[in-house]
């Protein structure tokens, strides 16, 4: 999936997480800003990265405001923003689960 514009989902609210996304030259970069980094901020990256890897993201800039979200929220926030921001001709949607 290519991004193409910046885009939003979530919101900044407890047990939620805001997701940035930016079309950017180059490389994969991952930016996450979490209230429970040091308890669960390996966790968090994993979650993300896997469905970076699940939706074909390979370029972009994505920055991940966390309050706290169970890993099912960030599943649902990231192709959320992913999809507003990015060209997708088809989605794996058993790939994301």
């Amino acid at each position: 999936m290519k991004i193409v514009r910046e885009a939003l989902a979530g919101t900044q609210e407890s047990s939620d997480l805001m997701v940035k996304i930016a079309p950017a030259d180059g490389e994969l970069e991952i930016i996450i800003h979490s209230e429970v980094m040091k308890q669960f901020g390996d966790q968090i990256r994993r979650v993300v990265e896997e469905t970076l890897r699940a939706m074909e993201v390979r370029q972009g800039l994505i920055i991940i405001e966390d309050k706290g979200a169970l890993d099912c929220v960030i599943r649902a926030r990231l192709p959320g923003a992913l999809l507003r921001a990015g060209e997708a001709p088809s989605i794996n949607w058993g790939a994301l689960s």
